[in-house]
């Protein structure tokens, strides 16, 4: 890189921020596109009928697979932070996860049936996984330590996020209701291509730091790394292939996985002798927040699974005489983002030491999110596709004033708690717990009956209240462990 880390950090070009903030805001921003363009339409794809242009998937199995899927791109973060850490360092491991998303999205579009699904779906989760660890991880060295505008930063980068996810579903699911699912899909990859040209235009503007490599893989242990990706996909593939692991279980394996590699992230971080006492302190002090994430997040991502089945069996989506498509129900909460971001990136700014605790900001978030849950039971027993959609909009704000709490602070937190010598792999931590949350919102929505849903939105909503509150009585000790991180 041309640009140096110091020059870097001390740009104000972007509305007070550095240049680079802008370049990644716009990978990230396109990249958001393609995945909530494809994701938008991805569950009625399943769970459609032939006739429909769908799969014609058990629908049950068909949220299972869809949050699945969502919390294997989270999961495949792993691997991103991994690649970055020992072999290429954040810059260079996001390019080329940026094609790899790309690729997926072409296949998506061109591949028929279970095939387009399968490959196309394989690479949009790998190469999303690299590229979400490590544009987040780019943000991180473009503010040095103890830089107040880190926050506001990272809320700025996550309306890339949003305006993306708010763009992407209104095209995709227009083309799919007026052509079919595989136009919608060929968006999703012109939308990445796009975001590849300018980043590489922009690549200039990030410092030096993006592309060190933290912690260097030795010549003569790349050859076992590559002995041991090939087991795991040759594993991978034999149990699909032999039924093992298939749409009615999925969303299972992938929890089972993710709290396993967590579980020992955190141990190998916790016993490293790279980092210090007080680094050690601070990774303790994570994993709390990492539980409410992971909660928040198993009802946030509902978005994509029982929120999608609402919007198509419950909700009238009727506009002046004609039915919008059910995808376009993905853009409300990004409209909400990106009106009330910078409300919120304003207000932290604003009061820059007094602002509340991290710890606090995710205690809003996981009881707002709760409480957004018990919103939906006065609706209840409204019929088919009687629920009003200002209703279900007016719901979707209070996800998006949670959201707005808990999701970007959360990636913020990660890099500020993070030891040197696992930068990136913090940031993957932080991405498991919305991986665990993303595929527990599947295995949840298994359960949901349109027919009864009483129970399930006052038991899930009830549960991450009380999570919440478990969190704010431990905020004293949390904050002793941060050592003076905020």
């Amino acid at each position: 890189m041309s640009t140096s880390t110091e020059a870097a950090q001390h740009d104000t070009r972007f509305f007070g921020h550095p240049r680079g903030l802008a370049n990644l805001f716009g990978v990230e921003m396109w990249e958001r596109f393609s995945y909530y363009g494809m994701l938008g339409i991805l569950a009625i794809y399943l769970y459609y009928k032939a006739d429909q242009g769908g799969l014609g998937i058990d629908q049950g199995d068909a949220l299972g697979v869809v949050g699945a899927y969502g919390g294997t791109v989270y999961l495949a973060t792993v691997i991103g932070a991994w690649v970055a850490d020992r072999l290429l360092g954040s810059e260079r491991t996001l390019f080329y996860s940026a094609v790899l998303v790309m690729i997926g999205h072409i296949a998506l579009a061109l591949l028929p049936g279970l095939t387009g699904i399968g490959v196309g779906l394989a690479c949009v989760a790998i190469g999303s996984g690299g590229l979400k660890a490590n544009a987040t991880a780019v943000v991180g060295t473009l503010y040095a330590e103890g830089d107040e505008r880190r926050d506001a930063g990272f809320t700025i980068f996550y309306m890339g996020i949003n305006l993306g996810g708010f763009i992407g579903p209104l095209l995709t699911g227009l083309a799919q209701s007026e052509v079919g699912f595989h136009l919608g899909f060929g968006l999703a990859a012109i939308g990445m291509a796009l975001g590849l040209i300018q980043y590489t235009i922009g690549r200039k503007n990030l410092g030096e730091k993006a592309s060190e490599i933290p912690n260097p893989l030795l010549p003569s242990q790349r050859w076992m790394a590559i002995g041991v990706a090939v087991v795991i996909v040759v594993a991978v593939v034999a149990l699909i292939m032999s039924g093992v692991v298939g749409p009615s279980n999925l969303a299972d394996v992938v929890v089972y996985v993710v709290v396993a590699i967590s579980v020992v992230y955190f141990v190998v971080i916790l016993t490293s002798k790279k980092i210090t006492s007080d680094e050690r302190s601070r990774v303790f002090s994570f994993i709390p927040m990492y539980i409410a994430s992971a909660a928040f997040f198993s009802l946030y991502q509902q978005q994509s699974t029982v929120v999608s089945v609402y919007s198509d069996q419950r909700l009238d989506r009727s506009l002046f005489g004609w039915d919008m498509p059910v995808s376009w129900v993905n853009s409300i909460n990004p409209v909400f983002i990106i009106i009330f971001a910078p409300i919120v990136a304003a207000i932290w700014t604003k009061l820059g030491p007094k602002q509340p605790s991290t710890p606090m900001k995710f205690v809003l978030g996981t009881v707002l999110m709760g409480l957004a849950f018990l919103l939906f039971l006065p609706m209840t027993g409204t019929g088919v596709n009687g629920s009003p959609l200002i209703a279900l909009a007016g719901i979707l704000l209070v996800f998006t004033i949670a959201e707005l709490m808990l999701s970007p602070v959360g990636l913020s937190l990660s890099t500020k708690l993070a030891p040197k010598a696992f930068r990136t792999q913090m940031v993957a931590l932080n991405f498991l717990s919305v991986s665990l949350g993303t595929a527990m919102s599947g295995k949840l929505a298994e359960s949901y009956d349109v027919h009864d849903e009483t129970p399930y939105f006052s038991i899930i909503g009830g549960v991450a209240i009380a999570i919440g509150l478990i969190l704010l009585a431990l905020i004293p000790f949390i904050r002793r462990l941060m050592k003076g991180v905020h």
